[in-house]
Parts: C-alpha cells; structure tokens; sequence
C-alpha cells in the first residue's frame, strides 16, 4: 500500500488545525503522526480521534473539541454515503433528507403535509454547520447514538442541526401560517446554539412517525382489584412509548386489611408493586431501556414498615422485592416534628402511628361535599389551620381504629438505611407542596390536591383517580367499560443551559420561544391513556427547567459554599420565574387561557403575594395575568438534565460537578471528561468534588430557587457512605426546614451508579 498523500488526509489535519487553532492546542504531534500514517482518509480519522480522546485531561481539556470534529468528519461522511451527495458540503439537501426518511417511514407524513417544499428550502438555508462545533465530544456522542434519524438499518441519515431544525418545525407545525416559518427560525436558533434542550423523548421523537413528546406521567391508583390492574394497563402503554411513571399508592389498603368484610385476606401493597415492577421490566422503552417507575407511599400508611421500606435492598425476603422500581415516601410537617421530640436526655421519645387507608374510611366516616370517603391522605396542613393534623389526632384518638406503633425516628432509620444503600427512598414534603399549589381551589380547603410527585421529583400537579362507574354492551354486541377520568399528570419539559444562555445575555428571548415551544408539545401530542391526554388539555401544565448552574457559578467565579451563590440563585431564578410567567400571560393574550385558570391563585393574585413579588415589575405582571389569564396553570420544574446537559456541554441540572476529571461511563462508551470551561481561572470554583461540599449550602441554594418554582425540584444530597445518622439526619430536617418540596436522591460515595430514567431530562 503506497503512503497517502496530504490531499488525502485534507479533512482530518483541517478538522484538527481547526479546533487546535481556536483552542490554543499544540497540534504538532498529531498533525505528524498523521501525515506519516500510511492509512486511508478513514483509518487515519480513527487514529486521530483516538489520540485526541486520549489526551483529554485537567490541564488539556480542549482536545475534546478536537475529537468532536473529528467525530463529525465521520458523520459527514456517512450521511453523505447513504444520502448520496458530496461530503464536502458536509449537509446535503433538506427537502430530499425529508422526503426520503417519510417514504422509509422514519419521519411523519406531517412535515411534507404541513410545509411546502419552498418552506423546507428556505429552513434549509438556515442551518448553519458551523454551530456543529459547539459540541463538546460526548454531547456529539450522545446526540448522534440516541438521537439522529437514522433508517431501520441503524444507517445514519440525520446531522446534528437537521434534528434541530425538524424538532423546530415539528413543535410549530401547527402554528398560524403567518409567522410559522419566523417562529420556527427562532426555535432552531434556541435548539442550535444550545441555549436549551428539550425534553429527551421531543429530542428522540419529534417528527418521527413513532413514540410520544412528554417526559414522565403520574397515576393515582384506586384501592380496587380494578383500580390496581388498569392502572398498571396504562402505565405499561405510556411506558412503551418512552414516558417516565409516578404512581401514588396511599390509596391501596393495607396487609391484613378486609375485603368484602372478610377479615385479614388484604395481601398489602407489595405484591401489587412487584407486580409494577414486573412491568417496568417487561415492557421496556423503545426498545432502548427497560420501563422507568416510582412508587410513592404516604409514611402513616400501615405497609410503610411493612416491606415497603425494604422493597430494593438486599436484605429479607426475595419474594417482597421490587429492584427495578424506585420508592419515594410522602411526609407530613407533623412527622418531621414528631423526630423533633426528645426527653430530657436528648433521646427522641415522637411515636408515629400508621393506618390501613381503608379502615381509615370505613371507620372515621369522614366524607367530601358529595359524601364520598375521604382517608387521612386526603387533607393537609395549612400554615394557619392544621387539617391533616386535626384528623390524624382524631384517628389516633379512635379506640376501634387498628393501627400500627413506632418511634417516629425508628422509621426515619429505616429510610435512612435504604437510602445510604439504594439512594432511595425519595422526600416528598406534602404540606409543603399542596400550600404552595397554585391550582387547589379545585377542592375545598385543605383537601389535599397532590398526592406524589413523578419519577424524578420535579412535578408536582393536581392528580385524581379514574374510576371505572360501568360496565355494558352495546349494540353490536361490544363489551364496553366507561371510567370516569382522574387527573392524570403529564409532564411537558425543557431546560434553560444556565451557562451559555446567561452569559449571552438571551435569558427574555429565549424564555419567550421556550414557552411558546413547551405549550405547543401539548397540543402536538398523542398520548395512549386517555385521561392523561385529558388531564394534559385541561391544565396545558409545563415544566421549564435549567442546567449548568455549577458551570455557570465557576464562569462567574462564585464559590459553591458561599452566601453568593445563595443570592445569585434567587436573582436569577426569580428573573426565569418573571419572563416565564409573562411569556405564558402574553400567549394566553394569543391563544386563551387554560381552562381552570378562574379561581386559581394565578388569579386572584395569591401566587404572587406567596413570593411577596412586590417590585413594579411583578404587581404590572400580576395585573396583567389576573386581566389576560396565564396558557399554563403549571410553568416550571427543574428536571435532573443529566443526558441532555452532556449535549449541551454543561453540568447536570442544578447539582455540583462530580470531579475536575473523571470518567463518564454508560452501557456502551466509557469517555474521559473534565470541568466545562476548565482552566486556571474556573478550576478554582470547580475544585471541590461533590461529595466533600457541605450539604448544607446546596440546600440553601436550592430554597432559595424554589421560591420561584411553581412546581418541584430534583435535588440530590451527596454524602459520604460513613455519614453518622444524626448528620444525615439534619441534612433531611434542614431541606424540610427550608421549604424544599421534595428530595430526590441521597447519593453516597459507596453506592454503585445510579441507573436514572432519562425521559425527565431536558
């Protein structure tokens, strides 16, 4: 074989003369070895990308903006093959990508239906591959192994900002035709510039002729033999098209509890959770990972020590494991109180009582407006009246209610083991949330509205069960099932990248065209379980979200543990809240508000009196919704973002970076990488590995963000595995302290990897 010559090897020494050039890198060694190598263009791209991949490290950060070029050679290369144009243009025609990929049935006959060919080649003209090295090299990884159209061959079709530009035309499709085209541009200029991402199942399936837009979905299970089998029926329909699942489970009755009056045939909620859990692995998502669920219980439920608690560690009994699902635990301010009590030797005396929900109904006789059964799970404590502790002293004062006895901190041990363990239980602060509910005056006062949140801790919306109220046949001999629906969350989410989008100075721009882009994914979808497309229409509810906050405190040079970061925070948060609620105030202008929006305390102006938003811009903002109404009776949730932060070159959601270096590992690649932006200036600010910062700042920082959030936050707590219990306990007592509605995981330094669901990043 004859030594190729420099024209041959024209991409790979320009790709790398390139990225050396801008990022300051000696590219002497490579440049060299490749004009030496006696290989083809191909082989010697692979020897380069190699290299460069090899020498990412604290003190060379740059050379995975080497690699990626690199990286991108090879996917010009093959997109060009399969779409038979000249790679050296590097994206070939638009309009023929589209029409192609619908024929092979890939894409969805809608973007030919909804746009003419003049309007797919004047959006042609707008993408811009020189945005393509904005990607570091395991963004460019991830988007192209997970998220390219490729044809049923796995054959790469699409390039990176051709999937900007459909998700961009898909989300607006529906858009008057008047100022489409411009509301698409804007969309792709959000999309390609990485100002945001969108929620991981938009970026796999928009404008695909296949799986759904939404991130995760919440049920409320009915304590029926019915109720329990539908439920998992619908979740394993929205688990096949890609969604996460949360499912409240504090209805269900107790072990040991009656049916039909005979007495102890109750087999609890565990079997029926194993059966969930039966499901998340049976039914997997999209033929990528298997189906992704929590499970949430109310800690006065009588199974909560009852094998619940114990559900994914690995000791006791097989048979009463579920491994494959998580476990989230509801808490009332009452039982953190209770942890509080301590006699006069310091030792925590507060018992916690437990009841079966269903003994709870039959016997209290506590009934709603239209005398329904109400159990304890259905009130809370407001901050002036304590419903739910009014009622669960009435219940404990009962003498013919059964209940279950413990020291309340033997349970709080209990969760705390398991979480140093598995990483879960999850901290679901139920007062907290149902008080800053801005959609509870759809029941009477202190009626609890929201009983869990969803797999990943950020969604916290009004939920309800369905129930089927009967059974007939039809005409044509059809059996046929009416179920009354409940409200069944949907979560429509997509994040803010803190750390390009602020420092450009794009956050009201960008906010503008995010919002508009979450509102229309509702209409947009198709979701298999009726009531959750019902439930999506009648509140529009989203979640806008962030990410690179670490990346963004070090490129403001602000230390982690600071009170700084602390009032940065909630400057910024509060400006994200501000353009957020404006945007949806001005799209209800346009299009209307949503259809629960009259009473609500978007309404009457309590959402902004709660915040104690005063200055002139929020009481003229809150005029305005009160006047105009708001699109979303929901409006921001801060998703984890781990998988669409790497996209976008930044950290994960709103958590400290893991190291300076370290090596990102998943199924199918293992990748060195460092600190975004790293260099002799940021790594001071980054220097500090997750699990060495004090718990206690993240929490502050995260109280003073959730102020602004109408929803929840994923908030993870980093330890050591050695942490005395006492410390984590104060950890726990402080995030409740603060006002955080939720915890996700206690991520400890002994745990294996998390396996996370990926559908709630954004």
């Amino acid at each position: 074989m004859s030594t190729k010559t420099y024209s041959d090897l024209h991409y790979v020494l320009e790709s790398i003369n390139q990225a050396a050039k801008k990022y300051d890198i000696d590219a002497t060694e490579i440049t060299k070895r490749i004009k030496e190598l006696n290989a083809t263009e191909s082989e010697a791209n692979q020897q380069a990308l190699f290299y460069a991949l090899n020498h990412i490290a604290m003190d060379q950060p740059n050379w995975t903006f080497v690699a990626a070029r690199l990286y991108l050679n090879e996917l010009y290369e093959k997109a060009a093959i399969n779409r038979c144009y000249d790679r050296s243009l590097k994206y070939g025609d638009f309009y023929q990508l589209i029409k192609v990929l619908t024929e092979k049935g890939i894409y969805s006959s809608d973007l030919l239906s909804f746009y003419t060919k003049d309007e797919i080649d004047e959006l042609g003209k707008e993408i811009d591959p020189d945005r393509d090295h904005l990607f570091n090299y395991i963004g460019l990884f991830l988007l192209a192994d997970r998220y390219l159209a490729k044809d049923h061959d796995r054959n790469i079709y699409e390039l990176p900002q051709e999937r900007f530009m459909i998700i961009a035309m898909t989300i607006m499709k529906l858009e008057n035709q008047s100022i489409r085209l411009d509301l698409v541009k804007e969309a792709y200029w959000a999309l390609s510039n990485l100002y945001m991402t969108v929620a991981t199942p938009t970026l796999s399936n928009a404008g695909k002729s296949y799986g759904q837009l939404s991130s995760c979905f919440i049920d409320t299970v009915e304590d029926s033999l019915d109720g329990i089998y539908l439920n998992n029926w619908d979740i394993a329909r929205l688990s096949k098209g890609g969604g996460g699942i949360g499912i409240y489970f504090g209805k269900v009755r107790a072990l040991g509890s009656d049916i039909k009056k005979f007495k102890g045939n109750s087999s609890g909620v565990v079997p029926w959770i194993r059966l969930i859990n039966d499901t998340a692995v049976s039914v997997d998502q999209l033929g990528q990972r298997q189906g992704a669920v929590a499970v949430y219980l109310d800690i006065f439920h009588k199974d909560i020590m009852n094998g619940f608690l114990d559900l994914k560690t690995n000791n006791g009994d097989e048979r009463r494991k579920a491994h494959d699902i998580f476990t989230g635990v509801t808490i009332p301010d009452l039982f953190m109180e209770k942890l509080q009590e301590l006699d006069e030797n310091g030792r925590s005396i507060g018992l916690w009582h437990t009841f079966c929900p269903h003994q709870v109904k039959q016997i209290m006789g506590w009934k709603d407006e239209h005398g329904n059964p109400l159990g304890l799970e259905d009130f809370y404590d407001e901050r002036d009246k304590k419903y739910f502790t009014e009622k669960y002293e009435e219940a404990v004062n009962h003498p013919l209610l059964p209940r279950k006895t413990y020291r309340a901190m033997d349970i709080m041990a209990r969760i705390m083991i398991a979480q140093l363990e598995t990483g879960t239980p999850f901290m679901f602060y139920r007062d907290e949330v149902n008080r800053q509910n801005p959609n509870k005056h759809l029941l009477s006062k202190g009626r609890t509205s929201i009983f869990c949140s969803n797999l990943c801790t950020e969604i916290a919306q009004n939920m309800s069960t369905t129930t089927i109220i009967k059974e007939y046949q039809d005409k044509d001999g059809n059996i046929v099932i009416v179920r009354k629906p409940g409200d069944f969350v949907v979560c429509n989410l997509s994040s803010i990248n803190l750390a390009k989008a602020v420092p450009a100075n794009v956050l009201e721009r960008l906010i503008r065209i995010q919002v508009r882009m979450l509102d229309n994914v509702i209409d947009l979808n198709t979701i298999s379980v009726g009531q959750a497309q019902l439930t999506n229409k009648k509140y529009r509810a989203v979640g806008l979200g962030t990410f690179g906050w670490h990346h963004l405190l070090a490129l403001e040079g602000i230390h982690w543990e600071s009170e700084e970061a602390v009032r940065y925070a909630d400057k910024l948060y509060e400006d994200i809240a501000y353009y957020t609620i404006l945007t949806s105030m001005e799209l209800a202008k346009e299009k209307g508000a949503y259809s629960q929006f009259k009473g609500s305390e978007w309404h009457t102006g309590l959402y902004f009196e709660r915040r104690n938003y005063v200055s002139g811009r929020w009481i003229e903002l809150k005029e305005a919704v009160a006047k105009h109404g708001i699109r979303n009776g929901w409006l921001m949730a801060i998703a984890p973002n781990s998988s669409t932060a790497k996209i976008g070159g930044s950290t994960d959601g709103i958590d400290p970076l893991y190291a300076v270096e370290y090596a990102e590992e998943k199924k199918n690649f293992k990748f060195k990488v460092t600190a975004p932006d790293l260099n002799h200036v940021t790594y001071n600010y980054y220097r500090r590995a997750r699990h060495e910062l004090d718990q206690r700042w993240s929490i502050r920082q995260n109280a003073a963000r959730q102020r602004h959030i109408d929803q929840a936050i994923s908030f993870n707590l980093y330890v050591r595995h050695d942490i005395k219990a006492k410390d984590l306990l104060n950890l726990h007592l402080e995030a409740w302290k603060q006002g955080l509605k939720t915890t996700y995981y206690v991520r400890s330094t002994s745990q294996a990897e998390i396996e996370e669901c990926e559908a709630c990043h954004s």
